[in-house]
């Protein structure tokens, strides 16, 4: 199974655009890793999570095929997840795609903003309605959708995925993780783990994680046997307002966790 990281950054992007912080001045001179794009992450090419502003670039990046996308997954509204007008490009008059649709998973508030930045009837997306811990079979995978703590405004979602005998949790964007998803994941057998570390060393940790809590996740995961034995957990979603290079970040994490980069691919 390919996982494939197409960006890294939360909502800001680094370098972020109009800022002269130490380190947005720093990813500019150094490039490479420290360039980080909006957050998505795909599996096997045909099952995507969110859809970022930077879908564009990361497809002239990457060299990615789109239609090969079969189902799309969102996690919530915000703009760095969901960039709904792109979603046109697929339709008639834009794009000579297949007659086949794109299943898109979401909860009602991402699918009313969806439904509403189509500009006519088309049939080259299929909306399906998700609720929390109600067990969905995909075109490629079984997805479960758990609660995140992130908008109090919004039932924002994370996802426990099945998917050709693995296992993976997408866990963002999310604070310290609400009770029911804790108990949802306790007897689960995890071959990758992805979490968020956007705040850095703040002490926040409500609606994003930070280092602190992004190791005591781990910690969790490890007493209580979530991860297969050959499991990883990668962090992800970092912010310019937490001033740590990737280099930083690499120091306060690996070899336990792989802090991911944008491009990045993994094997599980």
């Amino acid at each position: 199974m390919d996982v494939h990281f197409y960006g890294t950054a939360a909502f800001e992007g680094i370098p972020s655009l109009f800022c002269r912080c130490t380190l947005c001045g720093e990813a500019r001179k150094r490039g490479g890793k420290n360039i980080r794009s909006r957050t998505s992450v795909s599996i096997d090419n045909e099952l995507k999570i969110d859809f970022p502003p930077d879908s564009f670039y990361h497809m002239i990046r990457d060299g990615i095929d789109l239609e090969e996308m079969k189902d799309l997954l969102f996690t919530h509204s915000h703009s760095d997840h969901l960039y709904t007008d792109d979603l046109n490009a697929r339709l008639p008059g834009y794009a000579q795609a297949a007659e086949r649709p794109i299943h898109v998973y979401a909860h009602d508030v991402v699918l009313r903003l969806c439904q509403q930045a189509m500009e006519a009837p088309q049939d080259k997306f299929r909306f399906h309605r998700i609720q929390p811990f109600h067990p969905v079979q995909t075109q490629t995978a079984m997805i479960t959708p758990l609660l995140a703590s992130h908008d109090p405004m919004e039932t924002c979602l994370l996802y426990y995925i099945e998917k050709d005998g693995r296992q993976i949790l997408h866990g963002h964007d999310s604070g310290w993780f609400p009770e029911p998803t804790w108990a949802f994941l306790k007897d689960k057998q995890l071959d990758l783990a992805i979490l968020e570390c956007t705040v850095g060393r703040s002490p926040h940790r409500a609606n994003h994680m930070n280092i602190d809590a992004v190791l005591e996740t781990k910690a969790w995961f490890d007493e209580n046997r979530v991860l297969q034995p050959t499991g990883k957990v990668v962090v992800t979603h970092f912010s310019h307002n937490a001033h740590l290079l990737h280099e930083d970040l690499a120091a306060i994490f690996e070899p336990d966790i792989i802090v991911a980069y944008d491009g990045m691919t993994l094997q599980i």
